[in-house]
């Protein structure tokens, strides 16, 4: 897939592909909905639904080798089907249960004493039939966050299932799957490959995804892992199919840049150059080359000559054309082996929402070819000489994930945990912020106020100590109130601009002290890592959305039409003080979301943390007064939330609370503001912290599983 991916939902494509019953209808007449419904079994049924099942059946024939193992079988040794080679996949998605992970490795082993009963002998591991093993099927925690895990519990599996491969005489591929997996699973393929058990096997071998960026490195790496383990590796070469995914989740996650190419021409170079180096290193590698691109096809036809031995892939259901020359003994005579995913219909969904995703994309070959509007001569152009014309840049359509937003406002660095290098340099530099003992003191205008320190215990072990606070007295939010009374009104009348300017930069402060704010909120709010990584790019993004509001709504009038000889304006300003009131469970977050959207409109504000984490943000005053929020206007009263928080709200010089916590105490709260004489106060609250979800009939179970429990 590229940047243009075509989806077509499934039931336009069951309409489409049950179109020849409808068109049928015009000849002879027949009630197309009788017709579907005597189809289906069941007369009067809804036409679509009938539809969709017809659908599926015909794609799950098209795309799909068999329902088992079995019928696999007997359906590749057919005479139309006999010129190929095989490499059989059981369908299924990633394992999220031990049990889940149980049944995939039942079904890999059944699988693989199937094919090595019905193969024939070969003298060449290479023209036997295999099978391709996803890792994420085998065990439920495979992941960088799990690496210990996975290699004590995941790699024996996979050696298991190699032993069993080597003893029946077949191959097995280790299939490729998402960008943040490939470290650990090169880690894992190592691992097995160099195991004792399988010194004589050359039947295991990995895919290899050209899309990304580093592919060309994988290729060395995997070149150099053969020179130096005596193993002639099977490599298989794709494209990839997981490109949409890898786009939208380094955006969402605000790395760097993406871990794959953002043009398909980039792509297409980056296949043929790895190509190159497995056909030169075919002493090390038996390269097996997985494309439906005919221009990609006669490029490694041209590369290999007469002389090399690999072999062609292509997928079940797709290429038989292109394919049929390429095996004809007349014109090249190459071996190809065809990728035939062995499951039931149920199973079929994601793998065919993927082929889709990635045929159906308008810079696909197999879209452009079966166009008759697109010149012959654009479709078999160089893929060097596209890059070319467009001076070898990223797409101009896909920004950077820096970039997400546009003019609007740059979107919150994040980190790249998959990546050990990272991982560990970010680890190391939290571990060294929090070597010095933390003290957090209540601060008003400016100083360092509050009664005697008490001690902040880890929410991990009651026992340890993560530093200490001076918690606020309610002299000091009196004292509070009157400074922020005095200052806000020439805050409220600074320019937008200004405001904005100085949230932008405490946001780059922020960034800027990452690796001491990370590890505050794992160490005092007990959070993981890349649950910690999220919760400061919150807070960043609150801090430049906040600014481009400001600058949106305060910055000047807004001129109203009226009548003429009037001049009718809406201008916004500051209601005076608020009093921002956060959770324990987003310490940073929300914390710094509630005081900069008060301070964007102009207001002052008397921040109350969480009881529990008023470490991490004591921090985060000092490094918003560090960027130049007056000292005047911003005051940290840390401390037990009646006496502190619901003395301030008492307070008739408050002109709103933002509150985010219990549905009870927003009430309370809510109360407290009825009881004062003066101006009716803001009250903003969120309260209760329940999601909903909502789960239909078409929805991939695991997916859903997924998505409730991050929830």
């Amino acid at each position: 897939g590229e940047s243009d991916s075509l989806f077509v939902n499934a039931s336009t494509w069951g309409l489409m592909l049950t179109g020849q019953l409808l068109d049928l209808d015009s000849v002879t007449g027949t009630n197309p909905v009788k017709m579907l419904g005597k189809l289906a079994g069941r007369a009067g049924e809804p036409v679509v639904r009938t539809a969709m099942r017809q659908a599926m059946r015909i794609m799950g024939h098209q795309f799909v080798m068999g329902r088992n193992i079995k019928k696999a079988l007997q359906r590749s040794v057919k005479k139309e089907n006999a010129a190929y080679r095989y490499s059989f996949d059981m369908l299924g998605e990633a394992a999220l249960t031990a049990t889940d992970a149980a049944r995939y490795f039942e079904a890999y082993a059944d699988a693989i004493n199937a094919i090595g009963a019905s193969a024939e002998d070969s003298d060449s591991i290479y023209a036997a039939p295999s099978v391709s093993v996803k890792l994420s099927a085998l065990h439920p925690r495979y992941g960088y966050t799990q690496r210990d895990r996975a290699m004590s519990e995941l790699a024996p599996k996979v050696l298991e299932l190699a032993i069993l491969a080597r003893d029946r005489g077949i191959a097995m591929t280790v299939d490729a799957e998402e960008a943040d997996r490939l470290e650990l699973s090169l880690e894992i393929f190592e691992s097995v490959l160099t195991d004792t058990a399988l010194q004589d096997y050359d039947g295991l071998g990995l895919a290899l995804q050209a899309y990304q960026r580093r592919a060309r490195d994988v290729v060395m790496h995997i070149v150099a892992l053969g020179e130096r383990s005596g193993h002639r590796i099977p490599v298989r070469l794709v494209k990839g199919a997981y490109w949409d995914t890898e786009i939208k989740l380094g955006q969402e996650l605000g790395l760097a840049s993406y871990p794959v190419f953002t043009r398909k021409a980039h792509t297409d170079v980056s296949y043929l150059a790895c190509a190159r180096e497995l056909l030169a290193a075919e002493k090390y590698v038996y390269p097996q080359f997985a494309t439906h691109n005919a221009h990609t096809l006669a490029s490694i036809l041209h590369f290999a000559g007469v002389k090399r031995e690999f072999e062609f892939q292509r997928l079940h259901g797709m290429g038989e054309e292109l394919y049929g020359q390429v095996i004809d003994e007349a014109k090249y005579a190459k071996p190809c082996r065809v990728y035939a995913p062995v499951g039931s219909h149920e199973d079929l969904l994601p793998y065919l929402v993927r082929r889709l995703l990635e045929n159906g994309a308008n810079t696909s070959f197999v879209n452009r070819i079966v166009d008759e509007s697109i010149d012959v001569e654009d479709i078999v152009a160089d893929p060097i000489d596209v890059t070319r014309e467009a001076e070898f840049s990223p797409h101009p359509n896909i920004p950077a994930p820096a970039d997400l937003f546009g003019s609007e406002r740059k979107n919150s660095f994040g980190y790249n945990l998959a990546d050990d290098r990272v991982a560990v340099a970010l680890m190391q530099a939290m571990q060294k912020s929090l070597r010095n003992a933390i003290v957090a003191t209540a601060i008003v205008a400016g100083n360092n106020v509050g009664a005697k320190a008490v001690e902040i215990r880890s929410p991990a072990n009651s026992n340890v100590s993560v530093g200490r606070v001076r918690p606020a007295t309610q002299a000091d939010v009196d004292q509070a109130l009157r400074v922020s009374a005095a200052s806000q009104p020439e805050w409220d009348r600074r320019p937008a601009t200004e405001r904005a300017d100085i949230l932008r930069k405490a946001a780059d402060l922020y960034e800027a002290n990452a690796a001491e704010l990370l590890a505050l909120c794992t160490r005092e709010a007990g959070k993981t890592i890349p649950d910690a990584v999220s919760e400061l790019r919150e807070a960043v993004d609150f801090l430049r959305f906040y600014a481009s509001e400001a600058e949106r709504q305060f910055a000047s009038p807004t001129l109203l039409r009226g009548p003429t000889g009037e001049r009718n304006t809406l201008a916004l300003r500051g209601r005076g003080i608020f009093v921002c009131i956060s959770p324990w469970n987003f310490p940073l977050a929300i914390f710094t979301g509630q005081i900069v959207a008060a301070l964007a409109a102009g207001n002052a504000v008397l921040a109350k943390p969480a009881e529990q984490t008023p470490l991490v943000a004591s921090r985060a005053i000092e490094l918003l007064l560090e960027a130049g929020v007056p000292a005047g206007v911003l005051h940290f009263l840390p401390g037990d939330g009646a006496s502190i928080g619901g003395y301030a709200v008492q307070d008739s010089r408050v002109a709103g609370v933002a509150f985010t916590g219990s549905t009870d105490t927003a009430r309370r709260i809510n109360l407290a503001l009825a009881k004062r004489d003066g101006p009716i106060a803001t009250l903003i609250a969120e309260t209760g912290g329940q999601n909903a979800m909502f789960v239909d009939s078409s929805a991939l179970p695991e997916q859903v599983v997924l998505d409730a429990v991050f929830s």
